[in-house]
C-alpha cells in the first residue's frame, strides 16, 4: 500500500452533478451491509408517518462538506436525479473491543445509489474497500487544519483520515457526482437491521465455510439475519475467487433478495415490523442534517414506492485484481469502463448490462416467477437502453445465488 502523496495539498475541483436521496422500501438498495436497510427502514416508516418526527429528533446527525443553512432540498426539483452515499463502518462499538482493535475505523462499505430524475429507475454502485484511489486534501476531525492530498490509498481508510466529509469528498472527486445525501452504519447496526426486517432469504449454489468471518451454511436458501447475515456480508475469503470484487457480487445477492423482502406485501402491509425497521435504523445510523428532515424522507419515500425490481440495478465499480506496484494485494480501478458508467449517471441515463453479464454468482435454478404489477404500464424505451460491457452486476429482479470460492 502506498502512502505516496503528491506535493499539492490542494484538492481538486469537485463535479456537481443532480442531488441524491434516499428511498423506500427500495432504498434497501443503498443496503450494502445493512446500510440500505437502516435507510430504508427510515423511509419505510415515513410512508406509514409512525412519529416520525419524534423518531428522527434522536437522530445522530452530521453536515455534508459545503452545507449551507437553509431549507431542506425539494426532491421533485432535484434535476438529474439525487445522490445518497452509504458507508458501512467497521468502528466498534464495544470500548473494551475498540481499546484492542485500535481507533482507527475503516469504511467497509462504500456505496452510491442514483435514483433517476423521474423516479423509474436507480443504480446502486458498490467500491470495492481494497480499491486504491487518489484521496484529496480533508479536513481533519478537530479542526486543526487539512490532511495533505494522497495519490494512491484504499478507499476504506478515507473515513479514518477526515470522517464521512473525507469520504464523501473522495467520491465525489472519483466519480463526478454530487452527493446530496449520506447515511453511516457500523456492524452493529446491520445486525440489528437485518433483524427487524425478520430475516433474507439467500441462496447458496454451493455450501460456504468461511473460518474468516465465521460464515458457514449449506447450498440451498437460508435465511440470514443478525450475527449471520453479518458474517455472510463479510465473507471474502470463502466465496467466489477470494478476492473484494467477487464478494460484492456475493453481497449483491443478498441486497437483490433484501430489496424484493422489503417490496412484498409481507412487510409493506405490517405495520409494527416498519416501525421496527425504522426505529432499527434510526438508532444505529448518522445521517446527514438534510437526510434526518421527515419531510425530506417522506417525499423520498413516496416517489420511490413504486420504483419496479427490474429497474434498481446494483453494479460494482470497474475493477481488477493481481496488478503490481501500489495495486498489489489491492484493487485497480478500470478508469475507461468506469467512465462510461458515470458518464451515463451523470447525463441520467438508465442502462442495461449486457446478457450474460459475469456477476459472480449464479442464476438461482429454483427461482420461481415475482408477482406482477397489474398497475404497471410498459416501458417504451425498456428495449432501447444503451447497455455497459464488462461490468458486473444485476437488477433486484434477479434472481442468484452466491458461489463457494472451491466450486467458482
Amino acid at each position: 500500500m502506498s502512502d505516496q502523496r503528491s506535493r499539492s495539498t490542494r484538492p481538486a475541483g469537485i463535479a456537481r452533478h443532480g442531488r441524491l436521496s434516499s428511498p423506500s422500501p427500495v432504498l434497501a438498495v443503498l443496503k450494502f451491509i445493512g446500510v440500505g436497510l437502516a435507510v430504508l427502514a427510515v423511509s419505510a416508516a415515513s410512508i406509514v408517518a409512525i412519529e416520525t418526527n419524534r423518531t428522527l429528533a434522536s437522530a445522530t446527525t452530521f453536515d455534508l462538506p459545503g452545507a449551507t443553512e437553509g431549507p431542506p432540498p425539494d426532491i421533485a426539483a432535484m434535476e438529474g436525479g439525487f445522490n445518497i452515499l452509504i458507508v458501512g463502518s467497521d468502528r466498534a462499538e464495544n470500548p473494551e473491543e475498540r481499546k484492542q482493535r485500535g481507533s482507527a475505523a475503516l469504511n467497509d462499505v462504500t456505496m452510491i445509489l442514483h435514483v433517476s430524475g423521474d423516479h423509474k429507475s436507480a443504480v446502486a454502485v458498490s467500491m470495492p474497500r481494497d480499491m486504491v484511489v487518489p484521496i484529496p486534501s480533508c479536513p481533519k476531525l478537530d479542526g486543526s487544519g487539512n490532511y495533505a492530498r494522497m495519490s494512491g490509498q484504499p478507499i476504506n481508510v478515507t473515513l479514518s483520515y477526515g470522517g464521512i466529509a473525507c469520504t464523501v469528498l473522495t467520491v465525489q472527486e472519483l466519480t463526478g457526482l454530487h452527493i446530496d445525501f449520506a447515511g453511516l452504519i457500523t456492524f452493529e447496526g446491520v445486525i440489528q437491521m437485518s433483524n427487524a426486517v425478520g430475516g433474507v432469504p439467500v441462496c447458496l449454489a454451493t455450501p460456504i465455510e468461511d473460518p474468516y468471518s465465521g460464515f458457514y451454511a449449506p447450498a440451498g436458501v437460508s435465511v440470514l439475519q443478525g450475527q449471520t447475515a453479518l458474517q455472510f456480508l463479510r465473507s471474502r475469503h470463502a466465496v467466489g475467487d477470494g478476492s473484494d470484487l467477487t464478494r460484492i457480487s456475493s453481497q449483491q445477492v443478498f441486497l437483490s433478495s433484501l430489496v424484493r423482502t422489503l417490496k412484498s406485501d409481507d412487510t409493506l402491509n405490517d405495520i409494527p415490523k416498519l416501525y421496527n425497521i425504522a426505529q432499527a435504523a434510526i438508532a444505529n445510523m448518522e445521517l446527514s442534517s438534510n437526510f434526518s428532515n421527515p419531510d425530506t424522507l417522506i417525499a423520498i419515500a413516496r416517489a420511490l414506492s413504486t420504483l419496479e425490481l427490474d429497474k434498481v440495478t446494483f453494479v460494482q465499480y470497474p475493477g481488477s485484481t493481481g496488478q503490481p506496484g501500489i495495486y498489489a494485494g489491492k484493487v485497480k480501478p478500470n478508469a475507461a469502463l468506469a467512465k462510461q458508467v458515470f458518464d451515463l449517471i451523470l447525463a441520467d441515463q438508465p442502462f442495461a448490462l449486457t446478457p450474460g453479464t459475469d456477476r459472480g454468482s449464479d442464476v438461482d435454478p429454483n427461482a420461481t416467477a415475482l408477482p406482477v404489477d397489474p398497475t404497471a404500464t410498459p416501458d417504451p424505451n425498456a428495449a432501447g437502453l444503451p447497455t455497459v460491457a464488462g461490468v458486473k452486476g444485476q437488477t433486484a429482479a434477479d434472481q442468484t445465488c452466491s458461489v463457494g470460492r472451491d466450486n467458482f
